[in-house]
């Protein structure tokens, strides 16, 4: 009798033992990551012999969906409308459900305007960067001609010039087109401004239901969103314009200025006005040569002319580039100086020569760059020269 309560109570123990164990597995979590309630469904699963069920649950329709209410969650960024995108609008009947609908349809319009225009504005970055591309590449080109040598009016280098110069009118037709494209964002956001009136306007109406209010204040919302994107548009196309316009300028410059080299098959540098730009940018050491007489100055170029074609155009680069430089704002005295001898008729056909000889240089000095209102042109005779000159002077 005593054996037989014995293997009771140690029947009874067990059960409870298993009954604990698998308590215990459903509220505390495994060590090993997975499921309590997987591990729970894979024993009972394996102790019946039948398939553990799937994940999906079954839950029975609430009050509101057995009422033919809906339960349907408004789009998110991540729903059926994708990001960027309005969704429709229910009818609600009323008269300012009607002026709802006029708004909505503003709203939807206007966001597909805004989505156009970003899409107008990677297009038009992505042909000016083509653009840039085609000009730095040609430009490149006549460049490393020009630093190998060459002969001056090279025919190959001419034709190249002028592809330069035809890539950088298409890059002020970019310029065009992103300031279309900015007074069509402008317009956006004027339609903006005015849909956000409008519908505060509405809510302020009577015989309005809550749907009507919930819609309205969606399209403020969406409304807000757009003003975001057209600001940074604007921002954007602002930028890119004044970025592309100061480029293009310079550019233009330093294409003159390699007009110039090739004409003579010398390679000089970039235009004197943009050396001048960028020495500006960083204080001067001290001033270049103060205003004194002339014949107290030293001249800052000696070009002689005893031959035909004197190359002077590099020598001429090189000085003034370094006097720009030191003083950003230099201004230059450009003097033809004749030489006294021979008959007063020679006299006189040096100093017309002598002339002629410092407009070709003051021409020179224009087509690197330099601001013809900072060169001064004057005339000189001296009997301690042998040959014509043309002396520059930095003041």
């Amino acid at each position: 009798m005593a054996s037989r309560t014995t293997q009771a109570v140690i029947l009874s123990a067990a059960v409870l033992l298993g009954g604990c164990g698998y308590t215990s597995d459903i509220l505390w979590p495994s060590l090993t990551g997975d499921s309590p309630a997987a591990s729970a469904q894979t024993k009972a699963a394996s102790t019946t012999g039948t398939p553990a069920p799937g994940t999906k649950v079954e839950i029975p329709p609430s009050a509101a969906e057995l009422a033919g209410g809906s339960t349907s969650a408004p789009p998110t960024a991540g729903g059926p409308f994708g990001p960027g995108e309005i969704a429709p609008l229910t009818p609600t009947g009323t008269l300012v459900g009607q002026k709802v609908e006029a708004l909505h349809a503003q709203l939807v319009a206007l966001n597909q305007s805004v989505a156009q225009h970003e899409s107008a504005l990677r297009a038009v970055r992505a042909q000016t960067a083509g653009d840039a591309e085609r000009y730095h590449g040609t430009v490149a080109a006549v460049t490393t001609r020009l630093q190998l040598g060459t002969t001056p009016g090279n025919p190959v280098l001419v034709g190249q010039w002028n592809t330069a110069q035809s890539d950088l009118d298409h890059l002020s037709s970019d310029i065009a087109t992103m300031n279309t494209l900015a007074n069509a964002v402008a317009s956006d956001a004027a339609n903006a401004s005015y849909l956000l009136g409008a519908a505060r306007v509405t809510l302020g109406l009577s015989g309005a239901i809550d749907e009507d209010h919930r819609q309205l204040s969606t399209i403020e919302d969406e409304t807000d969103r757009i003003v975001v994107s057209i600001d940074r548009l604007l921002t954007d196309l602002n930028g890119d314009v004044a970025r592309q316009t100061a480029y293009v300028g310079n550019e233009r410059s330093n294409l003159t200025t390699l007009a110039m080299a090739v004409k003579n098959g010398q390679l000089y540098g970039v235009s004197l006005t943009n050396r001048a730009f960028e020495a500006s940018l960083q204080p001067p050491p001290g001033r270049l040569v103060s205003a004194r007489p002339m014949a107290e100055r030293q001249a800052l170029v000696v070009i002689r002319f005893d031959r035909p074609n004197v190359p002077y155009q590099g020598a001429l680069y090189t000085a003034v580039s370094k006097a720009l430089q030191r003083q950003p704002q230099a201004a230059f005295d450009v003097v033809a100086v004749a030489a006294a001898q021979g008959s007063p008729a020679q006299a006189a056909l040096n100093q017309a020569q002598s002339r002629r000889n410092a407009d070709k240089v003051v021409q020179s000095l224009t087509d690197m760059g330099l601001p013809p209102g900072r060169v001064t042109v004057s005339a000189t005779t001296s009997s301690e020269v042998t040959t014509n000159e043309v002396e520059i002077y930095a003041r």
